[in-house]
């Protein structure tokens, strides 16, 4: 019977999640049967929720290693405000201009890296304070405005970053279903991926089994680094206006993914099928709040709850699964003694 009540449990924790996002995918199509359940409104939830995922998955990966990463808004902006002033202000290839912006977040990264496991500063410090000197850099390039193209207006191809459409779906969607993939790949199947594990679970054990600890965390930050400046470089083809201030509102939402995605597939520890149903859940919530009519502030309470219940979810199931192998170990110990040989 309690194995029993134990699998069901686990069963609700790996499936729950997914459950919910149908289940609230449901409850807006029958309270908005004209708008909710369309195909534009599909499109539309792939298209502005692409970025923010993104930035979820990037979150991510620190995570696993037990780090936080609160200067990802910060690259963001830091990341759309060179792409727009390279733009305007510059011949350069759109090409060269993202790959200077994803190595420059690169860069960002890595002195995040540097800090955290060199100088050992707490990572909520470390990335604070980063992000911090990135706002100001974002304010400096802008002298506190906002950077408008000409009217010609901006790249074609450039543009089509975020505008084209593939297989009917914005083209958004793919690149959260190729970086899905490739984190599923890295962290599940790859030698490099379970030792990002072990350092989030345990460090100490991670350096006496010869895992270069500090090689991967600070891998960790520059990858995340990374794709947020890939999603800086969508931001400006999205927005096409430079906005010095538009990289902080990314920050809750993605670290309610990331965290919230820790609840579910993989139950106790993030990773990036869990992430992408969060994400879900959120899109699917955002939107149908904002299709009821609710006022500007319901977005910011719907992510804040959501964080605040992630969290201690995210914190139960670490729990459950430290008591479970804590319960294993012991009937181990116990069926190996002699007088129960």
């Amino acid at each position: 019977m309690a194995k029993s009540k134990s699998s069901l449990s686990t069963k609700i924790g790996t499936y729950g999640l997914p459950a919910l996002a149908v289940g609230l995918f449901a409850l807006f199509s029958f309270l908005l049967p004209n708008t909710y359940p369309t195909s534009s409104n599909l499109r539309a939830i792939l298209s502005n929720q692409s970025i923010p995922a993104l930035l979820a998955l990037g979150a991510m990966i620190p995570i696993v290693t037990a780090k936080f990463d609160l200067s990802m808004g910060y690259t963001l902006g830091l990341s759309h405000i060179v792409v727009m002033y390279l733009l305007v202000n510059s011949t350069l290839p759109w090409v060269f201009i993202c790959l200077i912006a994803i190595l420059g977040s690169a860069v960002v990264g890595l002195v995040n890296g540097l800090l955290v496991e060199f100088a050992q500063i707490d990572s909520f410090i470390a990335t604070l304070g980063t992000g911090s000197v990135l706002y100001a850099f974002s304010g400096w390039i802008t002298h506190g405005g906002r950077i408008v193209p000409p009217l010609k207006g901006l790249p074609h191809g450039f543009t089509n970053l975020m505008n084209a459409k593939l297989l009917g779906l914005p083209i958004g969607a793919f690149y959260i279903i190729a970086l899905v993939f490739i984190l599923v790949i890295v962290l599940e199947y790859l030698p490099a991926g379970r030792g990002l594990y072990v350092i989030g679970s345990n460090p100490r054990a991670a350096e006496l089994i010869g895992i270069p600890k500090r090689r991967y965390v600070v891998l960790a930050f520059v990858s995340a680094s990374s794709i947020t400046g890939f999603a800086g470089c969508l931001l400006a083809a999205q927005q096409q206006i430079g906005n010095p201030s538009i990289g902080a509102e990314y920050l809750l939402p993605a670290f309610v993914g990331a965290l919230l995605g820790s609840t579910t597939i993989r139950l106790g520890r993030a990773n990036a099928l869990g992430t992408l149903v969060a994400v879900a859940i959120l899109a699917i919530g955002v939107s149908g709040i904002q299709q009821l009519g609710a006022e500007f502030w319901a977005t910011p309470l719907f992510n804040g709850l959501t964080l605040l219940a992630a969290v201690g979810l995210a914190g139960y199931s670490a729990r459950r699964r430290l008591k479970t192998g804590a319960e294993a170990s012991r009937k181990s110990m116990q069926a190996s003694t002699p007088e129960n040989q």
